[in-house]
């Protein structure tokens, strides 16, 4: 019973947190017909490092101490470069089409992971990468014109990949505060440069939406990591492609986007795959689901 109540309850904070992310997708999407994207990402880096403040504060300076900048330099310009690559799919794409693409990461995970870290690319991987990029080939529509957003969004999801695969070599010797918060400073720092240049005076309602972005991010973030500290991954993983139906509803409320039956094939292999390589994902770490490099 014990058992069965930790299930629905990790299952429920996956929900939430999927509800949340496609939130924010939502928000992204309208403030940035008025904002460039460059911003969007910028102001949820640094709202992230505020509520990210007084934890550090309360562990001491001396808890960031660290002598591999370097993994955290790179990790950090990875998600960054994931962020800027899905904000703009969610500005230029139907909602759906944002959602599923942050969804590919897996994919390019065990091809990172057999590169870098000698991961063996076993049988049932290499199956799930070669469905799952049928599904992207589909989502891309090659036989008509072709998406050049989408491989924007899907380009996403490699960096994606390769900040979660450094935020395992990371964790063999960084606590979880010190690599959140270099990822949270660094990418505030990194993704400040364009600001420089592209910086334009937001409304006070644009203010008010670059600020729920951050929220809703954050909060999306918390609920993910507790749903997978009181369940199984492997059993509630699933649940993490509903923000692909989350976005799809938010689209056609607001948009009136509607969804394409090549689109729905290809969303199904994409589920299939990222399902069937839910066995690597548990090896890569734990600790990936707590990356905050997810949009």
């Amino acid at each position: 019973m014990l058992y069965r109540q930790n299930l629905l309850l990790g299952a429920l904070f996956i929900l939430l947190s999927e509800l949340m992310f496609a939130s924010m997708g939502a928000s992204v999407k309208y403030v940035t017909q008025t904002l460039p994207s460059d911003m969007a990402v910028f102001m949820r880096n640094l709202f992230g490092l505020a509520l990210l403040m007084p934890l550090v504060w309360s562990n001491g300076w001396v808890s960031l101490r660290t002598e591999i900048i370097h993994l955290h330099l790179l990790r950090s310009v990875a998600g960054v470069s994931a962020m800027y690559c899905f904000f703009y799919a969610l500005a230029n794409l139907p909602l759906a089409d944002g959602m599923l693409l942050k969804m590919t990461s897996p994919l390019f995970m065990p091809l990172i992971a057999w590169f870098w870290l000698s991961e063996p690319l076993r049988q049932r991987i290499l199956l799930a990468i070669g469905i799952g990029f049928i599904g992207v080939i589909l989502v891309l529509n090659p036989e008509g014109e072709f998406n050049h957003i989408a491989l924007i969004g899907l380009l996403g999801g490699g960096f994606a990949s390769l900040a979660k695969v450094t935020l395992r070599r990371l964790g063999r010797s960084e606590p979880s505060v010190r690599v959140v918060f270099y990822f949270a400073l660094l990418s505030s720092l990194i993704s400040s440069i364009p600001m420089f240049w592209g910086w334009r005076q937001p409304t006070a309602a644009e203010w008010g939406w670059l600020a729920l972005i951050g929220l809703l991010g954050t909060l999306g973030q918390l609920m993910l990591t507790r749903g997978y500290a009181i369940a199984s991954a492997a059993t509630v993983s699933p649940m993490t492609y509903t923000s692909v139906l989350f976005g799809a509803g938010y689209g056609y409320l607001f948009w009136q986007e509607t969804l394409t039956g090549q689109f729905i094939a290809g969303a199904l292999l994409i589920a299939v795959a990222g399902l069937l390589a839910i066995g690597f994902r548990e090896r890569i770490d734990d600790t990936l689901v707590s990356d905050p490099t997810r949009p």
